[in-house]
Parts: C-alpha cells; sequence; structure tokens
C-alpha cells in the first residue's frame, strides 16, 4: 500500500483549498483514487483527532483531484472559526467518472437494493481512511461522513458497508437501502433535502428518516421547503451542525 502527496499545491488556488493536500492512494493490488487531505493546524500526533469522509456528487466525477471540491459549502466544517474549537481531518476522494459510490438506478423514483460488494470507488474511498489512520493520530472513535446528491447516497452505503464504523452521518438530498434500516442504527443521522428536489425526490429521505427512526436510531431530518437540489447550500450552513457533529461519537 503507497500513499503519494503533491509537492505542493498551485499558488493561483483560491483559499481554503491551499489547505487541502492533494494525494493519490494506491493499494497493493494497482487500485487508486484521487483524494484531498485537510490537515488540522498545530496538528500533534501526541492527540487524537476526528476525520471527515466527504463524498460529492455525480458531476464532479474525474480525475483532475480539483472537481470534487465544486460545492465547496461543506469546507464550513474545517473554516477557521469551526477549526479552532473543533479540530480535524477532512478527506474528500473523488469518483471516476465512470463510476459511483453507491450502485443505484438511474430511475431514482425506485428503491434501491444494496449489491453484495461495494462499488470500486467506495471501496477505495473506505481504504483511504484505513491508510490514514496508519499515518496520523485519528480517533476511531469520531469518524463521520457526508455527502450530497450521489454522495448522499454513497454515505448511507459507506454506514451499510461498516455498520458502527462512523459516529455520525450527514446525507444530504440523497437516499438508502430502505430495507436495511436497521442496519444503519449504531450510527447517527442528521438528514437533509430540499423538498422540490427535481433530481432526487425528497420521499427518499423521508421515507429511510421514518424508518431509521421506527428502528429506534438516533436521527435528525430537516426538510427545506421551496429548495431544489442544492440543498447543501443551506445544510451545511446550519448553526448547529458543527456542534452536533463533532459531539457525536462511538
Amino acid at each position: 500500500m503507497m500513499v503519494f502527496v503533491s509537492p505542493a499545491l498551485g499558488a493561483d488556488e483560491p483559499e481554503p483549498l491551499k489547505k487541502l493536500h492533494k494525494r493519490v492512494y494506491r493499494n497493493a493490488q494497482g487500485d487508486s483514487i484521487p483524494y484531498r487531505l485537510f490537515i488540522p493546524a498545530g496538528y500533534d500526533p501526541a492527540k487524537r483527532y476526528p476525520v471527515i469522509l466527504f463524498l460529492h456528487g455525480m458531476g464532479e466525477r474525474g480525475a483532475d483531484n480539483e472537481l470534487q471540491l465544486k460545492n465547496g459549502e461543506f469546507l464550513r466544517l474545517v473554516r477557521d472559526d469551526v477549526g479552532a474549537k473543533y479540530p480535524c481531518f477532512l478527506v474528500a476522494p473523488q469518483c471516476p467518472l465512470t463510476e459511483r459510490w453507491a450502485d443505484v438506478s438511474s430511475d431514482l423514483k425506485r428503491p434501491h437494493k444494496t449489491p453484495a460488494q461495494p462499488t470500486r470507488a467506495l471501496r477505495l474511498a473506505l481504504e483511504v481512511l484505513d491508510a490514514l489512520e496508519k499515518e496520523f493520530s485519528i480517533d476511531p472513535a469520531r469518524r463521520y461522513v457526508t455527502g450530497l446528491s450521489m454522495g448522499g447516497f454513497g454515505t448511507f452505503e459507506a454506514c451499510l458497508r461498516r455498520p458502527g464504523y462512523f459516529a455520525a452521518a450527514v446525507p444530504i438530498c440523497g437516499g438508502a437501502d430502505d430495507s436495511r434500516a436497521k442496519d444503519l442504527v449504531g450510527t447517527s443521522f442528521w438528514i437533509f433535502h430540499g423538498a422540490n428536489d427535481p433530481i432526487v425526490p425528497v420521499g427518499r429521505s423521508r421515507s429511510i428518516y421514518h424508518l431509521l427512526k421506527a428502528a429506534g436510531a438516533r436521527v435528525k431530518y430537516t426538510e427545506y421547503p421551496g429548495v431544489g437540489h442544492n440543498s447543501w447550500t443551506k445544510a451545511y450552513n446550519e448553526p448547529d451542525l458543527p456542534d452536533w457533529l463533532f459531539a457525536q461519537h462511538r
């Protein structure tokens, strides 16, 4: 297993993107995935830090290791004011152009069933976390995952693939395999969706919310009236989100 890091970021790259180091993960089998890594200011290996996995949407797929940061509202979670209170790592892998975080039908109005194996992209994203925990001092009790649209589906999928691994999840305008709700109860959820989403029906989030609640999961749900697909703009700017997220422990 090898991890490569770029010696420097582009001088023309705007803040705070300069703080997200460009890296490529490659496993022993030769599979690889590009990702960006935020390292908390004043990192001290004698301390343990939370880690956030961010999964982008379908329109940000590729191999440039830049487009996954296009919808950068999620960077609020490591912004200076939040980071001073809650220093953490943030990992943002980039899904290849022809792949997905979750194997979901293009007809998003239909429920999907979880395949036997995760997609290659999600498997590699999770392997990145494993590699980083060997490189840095990361708290296994404070792993978090969040994502939007395709990444919202991927957020639920990541929690299914590793039950109890993530302390908390923030899926935005996504959906899940409703039949597997009981397998998600080991993770705390705050689900977001726009009521007028024309891409991913809001019913996907409503459904899994009610099923999670019935299964005894720790779950919150916020729906934005009149908001379309880009509900992540409001979600990541929710005043209480950082306090809620970093309060979650396994």
